[in-house]
């Protein structure tokens, strides 16, 4: 079984309500509609009903969809109080609540907070910063965690690819410069992920330009670091830096730029330095490595929040549902 077989397996057996805030896109509709059909998740599209409904007969219907409009939606109330409580603090009076729950990306996420639905999907139309700003402010960090990050779920594509299985590429989407501290807090938060949705124990590679002391420089510095506050935090976790990705990747190179390192060139969560590097690293994977990449995946957040790309297809919100529904599943069961 594919590590995406069994992500879907494990959403299948508690196919978890996931309010989608571009209901009226086609994309999202086509993928929501197969992934009701294939029983993974209960999608709930958010939008106009009218042109929702349109499409989804037009894509042959659908059983376990559900439609929210905003503007009619007797929740509405509800929501309007709720995201006042939040938001309060920051200036926000109680008209500019009910303002504010007419915008379906702050519904979807009040859906989470309020426990009507146990994950959330954006991104397809609006930017990666307005959709990850709107879970942070109203679904919230999750419980002794500083840092909300994303990683990409690395997969490889048909058989005789480079890949030996599934891998996490951390942080693509949303940290731009982080902190040591943070550095660590990504690398633990990408183990943890990566354990809730496939089972499997990480291996944790810190990247770097240099390996084991072949260069000197303060970013090499930042990285050893974040090494020894992660250890500190975490010494169940196997973890190793600062590391070239080859010394990460390859036996071979591993036994001869690193031979003592624990990883021994078999790492599966890689810890990128900061977010220029994750982001060019995960496209040329995706692009000239021909590696399938699924997200960026939220985390670090209370509940399931994950963003799409613009440049997403039906197959990629099918994918990112299906991990949204294991991500809650796991959750449910933790």
């Amino acid at each position: 079984m594919s590590p995406l077989d069994r992500i879907i397996a494990a959403a299948r057996k508690a196919p978890a309500i996931l309010s989608l805030a571009e209901g009226e896109d086609p994309r999202i509709v086509e993928g929501a509609i197969r992934a009701a059909r294939d029983g993974i998740a209960r999608p709930v599209l958010i939008g106009d009903e009218a042109t929702i409904r349109a499409q989804v007969e037009a894509q042959g219907g659908a059983q376990g969809i559900t439609v929210l409009d905003p503007a009619q939606s007797p929740d509405a109330p509800r929501y309007a109080a709720l995201y006042h409580a939040i938001r309060q603090h920051r200036g926000v009076d109680k008209a500019a609540a009910d303002e504010a729950v007419r915008d379906p990306l702050n519904v979807a996420a009040l859906m989470v907070r309020a426990g009507d639905a146990a994950g959330t999907i954006a991104g397809a139309v609006a930017t990666t910063a307005l959709t990850v700003r709107t879970a942070f402010q109203i679904i919230g960090r999750a419980e002794g965690v500083d840092t909300v990050s994303s990683f990409f779920l690395m997969l490889p594509d048909g058989e005789g690819h480079p890949l030996p299985g599934p891998v996490l590429f951390a942080d693509c989407g949303l940290v731009i410069d982080p902190t040591p501290e943070e550095l660590a807090q990504i690398a633990i938060s990408s183990a943890d992920s990566l354990k809730a949705m496939l089972g499997e124990e990480a291996q944790i590679a810190f990247l770097s330009f240099s390996t084991k002391g072949s260069a000197k420089h303060k970013r090499v510095d930042k990285v050893t670091e974040a090494l020894g506050i992660a250890r500190a935090a975490r010494p169940d976790l196997t973890m190793d830096g600062e590391l070239q990705f080859d010394a990460a990747f390859v036996p071979g190179v591993a036994a001869s730029k690193a031979p003592e390192s624990p990883l021994a060139g078999r790492a599966n969560v890689f810890v990128f330095p900061s977010l220029e590097a994750a982001n060019i690293g995960y496209k040329i994977a995706q692009r000239i490595g021909r590696a399938r990449a699924i997200g960026p995946i939220l985390q670090g957040l209370a509940a399931p929040a994950n963003d799409l790309s613009r440049g997403c297809t039906a197959q990629d919100v099918y994918d990112l549902i299906a991990v949204t529904s294991a991500q809650a599943a796991a959750r449910a069961v933790s």
